[in-house]
């Protein structure tokens, strides 16, 4: 048997003939670039404000330029500092960097794989303006404890939501705990496009007002331009897409769930550890993230019985390249450090048959029991 880290192509059959309608009316209307006024990219924004909870959404080109934006419209440039975990995609640090900004890593919690709020206190300086907190695998962060270091000092926060489309704490979506919560819609995340696209939530209408000029080039009332923008827009064709799916994704999340549970339960018979969940929020499981040793052996193993699986992300940014200069070592971020050497993500998608599901974790068994023999 063959299992797929995800299946697109399944989840689009699904719903082919709603997503074929949609496109089609964008096609008919000629109303394709999300301009002030589209009407498919409104109703997507104020659909997905709805869902989360937030007063408003900004659609935009991809969840990079989400953070970028955010950035620029809280005024965070050359000089400032802010606060990013040590593991994390690197569109989150790369944001700060694309503003002039400087990055300052925090080391991840060892159980929960998110941002730790004790070395987020370390890390304060007079220089930092912010804290971008990461949902990571769809995980709510610790937002009570970010929120009481923050506000006290006057700290903003963006909090990067683009693995936890879904995810609550208590009663409320990620994403309106700080000034703002961005989102990618990257085809494969749990509400994904059909190409890139992006959001940004906010309760704050000035801020929200701001990142809508600065994604159509700063644009204003009237024809006038207030500063300078970009061009970051969110298409019409992505955002009926998303308009489509976004009525599924409830139901998407219930399976995602259901197969996290099984994969838990598993793993924990195993002695295979997975990342700690808490009793105040809920998981959104874009990724299920087990650490296990000998990862490329596990890897190869499944492979080869056709069961693909991930790692997020095999270099943790302070330790890339572009940050290199820093003289980071293992030793500044050790749960990172560990993290980028150990973790997995076992394929975890809402269409996975019962059959699939039980192969994934039979396989797991018999590959980590094998290479536990082996060592």
């Amino acid at each position: 048997m063959n299992i797929p880290f995800n299946d697109l192509n399944a989840q689009h059959a699904t719903i082919e003939a709603e997503l074929n309608s949609a496109l089609s009316e964008v096609i008919s209307s000629s109303q394709f670039i999300g301009k002030d006024g589209n009407r498919f990219v409104s109703s997507f924004e104020n659909e997905f404000a709805q869902f989360t909870g937030a007063k408003r959404c900004v659609g935009c080109a991809n969840g990079t330029d989400a953070i970028e934006l955010s950035l620029r419209a809280l005024n965070i440039g050359p000089g400032d500092e802010v606060i990013v975990p040590a593991q994390t995609w690197i569109s989150t640090a790369e944001a700060v960097t694309m503003v002039g900004a400087e990055p300052v890593f925090a080391d991840i919690q060892k159980d929960s794989f998110n941002i730790d709020p004790k070395e987020i206190t370390a890390r304060v300086t007079r220089k930092t303006k912010a804290i971008i907190p990461v949902h990571f695998c769809g995980l709510p962060a610790d937002m009570d404890a970010i929120v009481k270091i923050a506000k006290p000092l006057g700290l903003r926060i963006i909090e990067d939501c683009a693995q936890a489309h879904g995810a609550k704490i208590g009663q409320n979506h990620v994403g309106t705990f700080g000034d703002c919560g961005i989102f990618s819609f990257f085809p494969a995340k749990n509400l994904g496009a059909l190409g890139d696209a992006g959001a940004v939530i906010s309760n704050d209408p000035t801020l929200s007002a701001k990142i809508a000029s600065l994604r159509d080039h700063g644009r204003a009332e009237g024809g006038n331009h207030s500063f300078a923008g970009r061009n970051s827009r969110l298409d019409a064709i992505q955002a009926a897409a998303l308009s489509v799916k976004l009525r599924h994704l409830p139901i998407w999340l219930e399976k995602r769930r259901e197969i996290a549970s099984q994969y838990k339960k598993a793993t924990a018979q195993l002695g295979i550890a997975s990342q700690q969940e808490n009793d105040y929020s809920s998981h959104a499981y874009h990724l299920f993230s087990i650490m296990v040793e000998k990862r490329g052996e596990i890897q190869k193993g499944m492979r080869a019985q056709g069961v693909m699986t991930g790692t997020h992300y095999p270099i943790a940014p302070p330790f890339m390249d572009i940050y290199k200069k820093s003289g980071y070592g293992f030793h500044d971020f050790p749960n990172a450090a560990t993290h980028m050497k150990s973790q997995l993500s076992l394929p975890l998608f809402p269409e996975m048959s019962q059959e699939q599901v039980a192969y994934t974790i039979n396989t797991l068994q018999q590959v980590a029991k094998r290479v536990a023999a082996n060592a």
